[in-house]
């Protein structure tokens, strides 16, 4: 499941930001990090995803996600 990029299967990216499944799903459908299914699998790329989280954290809206 590599290639250049480092891929995060839904669970381990859950477990990596104690985001729940369902919402990492959520900000696939939305656009707001970067997936792509391998087989049946969706795997999240990572640095999309420690992006979104660095983000997350200066949001001004309070919402900084899973501590």
């Amino acid at each position: 499941m590599k290639n250049s990029n480092e891929w995060l299967t839904v669970q381990e990216a859950a477990t990596l930001t104690g985001y729940h499944a369902e919402y990492l799903r959520l900000l696939i459908r939305e656009g707001k990090i970067v997936a792509r299914k391998f087989g049946p699998v969706w795997a999240i790329e990572k640095a999309s995803l420690l992006s979104y989280l660095k983000a997350a954290e200066k949001s001004s809206d309070r919402r900084h996600g899973p501590k």
